[in-house]
């Protein structure tokens, strides 16, 4: 049976620590602490999307970061309040902590791919590889639904639409606003960052961001209505004798 386990790394660029926010952060008493523990937290991240979870339903807390990561407990809460202030970490409604530039550092890759890697390295150094580059392994059979899925989603977020939300990911067109905050005027608001935030935490993506707004908007509606009563409020004529 082959191993083909999914795992995630960092992708640092090489001036990450010539970044500005990361001078400024070393600069700080106990700066070089605050590096480093933010890079575990990164690590920590990276399989729940960047959200810190301790597990499926559990977010960390800063005694469990501590924890993990070999830090005093004091120092992560200092470091916390340097992060949430710089912008590198967020808090959700839930409380948990999200790392907010994951998604520019997440890197993925499996066992098999780092093989096929390996292989065609070693192949390369012994000049066996084929000159026009071709796979040395049958290439992966794909779904070619998933491939129609995610093309429609490209082509969505390419279309004339703004972006909005907290995390600048809800793509909506200016007649689907309009018609969102006609539909729904006093809560369309906060069916956007709803939306953004989910996306955010749990990495789902939607064919048409308006339909699931209007969704979860109608869906609530209808929830919160009275239940209706069956009532007889017809008028019945005297009868004549």
């Amino acid at each position: 049976m082959s191993d083909n386990r999914k795992y995630y790394y960092l992708k640092l660029k090489e001036n990450f620590y010539n970044s500005e926010t990361m001078v400024i952060l070393e600069s700080m008493q106990n700066g070089l602490l605050y590096s480093n523990l933010l890079l575990k937290m990164y690590l920590m991240s990276l399989k729940s999307g960047g959200i810190l979870m301790l597990n499926d339903h559990l977010p960390h807390t800063p005694q469990t970061i501590a924890t993990f990561t070999r830090h005093q407990v004091g120092t992560v809460e200092r470091a916390l309040k340097v992060f949430l202030e710089f912008g590198l970490v967020e808090i959700l409604t839930d409380g948990a902590y999200y790392m907010a530039d994951i998604q520019l550092l997440i890197g993925q890759s499996s066992t098999e791919g780092e093989r096929k890697k390996k292989e065609r390295m070693r192949l390369k150094r012994q000049k066996l590889l084929p000159s026009d580059g071709a796979d040395i392994c049958p290439p992966e059979i794909r779904d070619k639904r998933l491939d129609i899925r995610d093309k429609s989603i490209e082509n969505r977020e390419s279309e004339s639409a703004r972006t909005y939300g907290r995390y600048q990911n809800v793509f909506l067109t200016d007649e689907e606003l309009a018609d969102l905050q006609a539909s729904f005027p006093t809560v369309w608001g906060q069916y956007i960052e709803k939306l953004s935030e989910y996306m955010a935490s749990t990495g789902k993506r939607y064919q048409s961001h308006a339909a699931t707004i209007r969704r979860w908007a109608s869906e609530d509606a209808r929830k919160a209505a009275p239940p209706s009563r069956n009532r007889d409020y017809s008028v019945k004529e005297d009868e004549t004798v």
